[in-house]
């Protein structure tokens, strides 16, 4: 048997070991712990990095933040086949389309139209090709008569010229104003370096209610909208027609093309442009740079190399269409404006 002093000296031993266990384990629960936390933080760290958050990375707002029915397409265009102008007298109400080479003015027109027939429509000629960026490919004033299947509505767009960034006469500037107030007839070829002068058979002396435009429409594209110096020309053409014609409280308005191109978010999910942060922020470098407020710009996507329609496009191009209509007719019910001379 072994002594009682040895058993009594394992005895005493028997209770540090069972402390040093429980304190062993203790530690061992604090490392695992704290590997943990250290995980959880690297994991948000490498999310940060990768962008796996959409707010962050993407640019993608939490809320939208203009609020806008994707459903009321048929309720929009109901409205604007059914609409009736202020003045009976005038059959029609005119909208001009200007804005920037490349920008996609034509095709603006374009997607309108094939919008209210629910096909693809080619009414103006449009250049889609690296040119486009350099030279306008309208050389001529055309009006187009916006139709509903086979009936007409009381609208026209009046196609120009794109404005080129270089610094050059302001000729069509001048044109595009005398084309406000009704001077400029139908066909009228634009000259580079000097305007219509009132002997030309394209001069309109007399023009009517129905010759005036009643909405400007500036067509700028998003996805080249910077602050760069040829910007800088654009807006100071731009400025000059607005300062022509804000004294006769002719409505302007901003469209903003090619949403789906300035915006990787907005290009997988057109339903995201109200929560794209970059397409708001090219809007408010719009209304700072031309005054025009952000109630008064809109964000679209034209078609260009679809072959049928699109209701999430129509429903975007219907809207903006149908708050220049109610701009231009409210102008309208004001009657006739009168160039400055």
């Amino acid at each position: 048997m072994e002594p009682a002093n040895k058993l009594g000296q394992r005895l005493q031993i028997l209770p540090d070991l069972k402390s040093l266990i429980i304190h062993l384990k203790y530690l061992f629960s604090v490392v695992l712990f704290a590997e943990f936390i250290r995980g959880k933080k690297a994991q948000k760290s490498q999310m940060g990095k990768s962008g796996s958050k959409p707010e962050t990375s993407s640019g993608e707002l939490d809320n939208p933040w203009r609020t806008f029915n994707w459903r009321e397409k048929k309720e929009l265009k109901k409205r604007l086949e059914n609409f009736h102008l202020s003045n009976p007298e005038v059959s029609h109400v005119r909208i001009l389309v200007a804005g920037q080479i490349g920008a996609g003015k034509s095709s603006f027109i374009n997607s309108v139209c094939s919008a209210f027939q629910g096909e693809i429509v080619c009414e103006a000629l449009a250049d889609t090709s690296q040119s486009a960026s350099s030279h306008s490919f309208t050389e001529r004033m055309k009006v187009y008569r916006i139709r509903s299947g086979d009936a007409d509505l009381p609208f026209e767009m009046c196609d120009v010229k794109g404005l080129e960034p270089e610094k050059i006469s302001m000729a069509l500037p001048e044109d595009i104003v005398n084309i406000i107030y009704g001077h400029v007839r139908d066909g009228y070829k634009f000259s580079k370096d000097k305007t219509l002068p009132k002997e030309d058979d394209h001069y309109n002396e007399t023009p009517s209610l129905s010759d005036q435009a009643f909405c400007l429409v500036y067509v700028l594209a998003g996805d080249t909208l910077h602050l760069h110096a040829d910007d800088n020309i654009l807006f100071e053409k731009l400025r000059f027609i607005r300062q022509s014609i804000s004294d006769n409280g002719i409505p302007q308005v901003i469209v903003m093309t090619k949403v789906d191109e300035a915006c990787p978010l907005v290009k997988n999910d057109l339903k995201k442009v109200y929560l794209s942060k970059k397409i708001k922020e090219k809007m408010e470098l719009c209304s700072l740079k031309l005054g025009v407020p952000m109630s008064n710009i809109f964000p679209v996507k034209n078609y260009s190399e679809e072959i049928d329609t699109d209701d999430n496009v129509d429903v975007l191009i219907l809207k903006a269409f149908d708050q220049i209509v109610r701009f231009a007719d409210g102008r309208l019910r004001r009657g006739a404006s009168t160039k400055n001379s």
